[in-house]
């Protein structure tokens, strides 16, 4: 599986980070890419909505929150609810080619949740899989710490012959997001509960960013087999395409 390793660079909008992982799922689907992956740390900070977020009565205040508070907002790529993120944050992103890409879509949601769980646990955090309550987008398969907070989110994006999974593991950063997701939901009407926003330092504060990136892509290489690659132009014209897609 080929590996994109790595933000494409400070000067590179959010949107069209988001509008990357859109192009390579598209690709495959189309039969012009196969399985990739990519993980990066995003290089501003960001609230990544959902398509459904926008239609809420409340979003221009939402829109307008996020910006204050100097983060990128955008649409994201696969479904859900708002989530954000800051650069103390891993963005993964799973991409591969499949004929019956509905099929074993929640085989892909339990697996991967299993999957962070595992890695988290390797580094002493009581990582469980499932929702913790008034959680922001949530999930039977967030994985949690304790059964408290939420430190890992995931969501897919299905297309005729191709998934994207993605997630994004909160690494540190949560005393910003959590005020910030409060005014969010509560502009866009949305259950939510501050307290459920979590991090991995705060559970591990041994643990640094490297070391852990690095030890997802160890499992990434075990489970799968990963050849670094770069870019070629034509994913990146599709992502063009897509950009006004996701900019907010």
């Amino acid at each position: 599986m080929e590996l994109y390793h790595g933000a494409l660079g400070a000067d590179t909008s959010q949107s069209f980070e988001v509008a990357l992982a859109h192009a390579l799922v598209r690709r495959a689907s189309d039969g012009d890419a196969g399985s990739a992956l990519r993980v990066y740390r995003p290089t501003t900070p960001t609230v990544a909505f959902g398509r459904r977020d926008t239609l809420r009565p409340g979003f221009p205040e939402a829109l307008a929150l996020v910006r204050d508070a100097g983060f990128t907002p955008v649409v994201r790529a696969p479904g859900g609810r708002a989530v954000a993120y800051t650069p103390d944050s891993l963005v993964v992103d799973h991409i591969a080619a499949e004929a019956d890409s509905l099929a074993g879509m929640e085989e892909r949601f339990d697996g991967y949740a299993r999957m962070w769980s595992g890695l988290l646990a390797e580094h002493g955090v009581d990582a469980r899989v499932g929702a913790v309550p008034g959680e922001y987008c949530p999930g039977a398969h967030s994985v949690n710490a304790r059964g408290q907070v939420k430190l890992v989110g995931t969501a897919q994006r299905i297309l005729r012959r191709a998934w994207l999974f993605s997630a994004v593991a909160v690494f540190d950063g949560d005393e910003v997001l959590r005020p910030l997701l409060t005014e969010v939901y509560r502009a866009l009407g949305l259950d939510f509960d501050g307290d459920s926003v979590g991090s991995i330092r705060a559970e591990a504060p041994e643990i640094d960013l490297d070391s852990f990136e690095a030890g997802l892509l160890d499992v990434y290489e075990d489970r799968f087999g990963l050849t670094r690659a770069s870019l070629d132009e034509s994913a990146l014209t599709v992502a063009r395409e897509l950009d006004d897609d996701h900019r907010l």
